[in-house]
């Protein structure tokens, strides 16, 4: 039984990586940097854990940032996605607008938030 489930996962990330792979490049860099991104978080999660949270705002600007700018790269990429039915008529450009503005009002509502 435990071979089957090893094996059906093992064909699982097989199938997951060649689909995967079919994947633009432009996409591929959107998902790298949400990885990034959610990855500079839990070191800060992390950090904050180890060392503590004295100035909590900063703790919580920093976090809120790094998930806010992920989520709206998530957009981002949903946008871009040519597969994507529902944002054909959107340009790129428009999309990427979209991003740099959001980002920015994200990051101006942090900056208030820090005091």
């Amino acid at each position: 039984m435990a071979r089957s489930t090893s094996k059906d996962a093992q064909d699982l990330f097989h199938s997951l990586r060649s689909a995967y792979a079919a994947t633009p490049t432009n996409l591929k860099l959107i998902d790298l940097y949400v990885c990034f991104a959610v990855f500079t978080a839990l070191i800060q999660v992390a950090y904050m854990a180890l060392v503590g949270s004295f100035p909590f705002n900063s703790f919580l600007s920093g976090v809120l940032s790094c998930i806010g700018t992920a989520v709206l790269a998530v957009c981002l990429r949903i946008q871009v996605n040519k597969e994507n039915k529902e944002f054909k008529d959107l340009a790129p450009e428009r999309a990427f607008a979209d991003f740099v503005l959001c980002n920015l009002v994200l990051h101006l509502v942090i900056i208030n938030f820090l005091g």
